[in-house]
């Protein structure tokens, strides 16, 4: 089947996508997007999270062809003019990117919640990102990453979440 989408802004006609493909399978290898990571396939651990129609997702839980006439949005996405978004040079400058796996997912997460809630705490923040499993990074330079991009939108004239 043909699968026709908005990607990062880009439209994408995708062929030979099959019935049970994920949107993750599709995203990575069948368009060349490897942000969003593979590491469990059960919607589980958040690396694959992308946003579907301004929505966070499990890109493993989407099927390929539910993508039809939507608008994805992945981690490499969220650049701006090809620089890093706000949020993700906090992650880097606060020391959250460890191994890389959980990054995208968390990164995308992060995006969202400051997109509802440019000043949140860190219960809210713990929530947000509950559904974000990293096995590297013991959580507080998340927390502390987090804080900073919020600090960094909130003082930047101009920056969108």
């Amino acid at each position: 089947m043909r699968v026709t989408t908005t990607v990062n802004g880009e439209p994408y006609d995708v062929d030979d996508v099959w019935e049970g493909e994920s949107l993750l399978y599709m995203l990575r290898e069948r368009m060349g997007l490897p942000g969003s990571k593979n590491a469990c396939e059960q919607g589980e651990c958040g690396s694959c999270t992308v946003y579907v129609d301004g929505l966070p997702a499990c890109a493993c839980l989407v099927a390929a062809g539910q993508a039809q006439g939507h608008e994805i949005i992945t981690v490499e996405g969220l650049t701006i003019d090809d620089e890093l978004h706000p949020v993700q040079q906090a992650f880097i400058e606060a020391g959250a990117v460890q191994c890389g796996f959980c990054t995208p997912g968390l990164i995308v997460q992060t995006h969202d919640l400051l997109q509802r809630d440019p000043h949140p705490d860190d219960a809210e923040i713990r929530e947000a990102l509950a559904g974000n499993l990293c096995r590297c990074t013991g959580y507080e330079k998340i927390l502390d990453a987090v804080r900073l991009a919020a600090e960094r939108l909130d003082t930047v004239s101009g920056a969108q979440p």
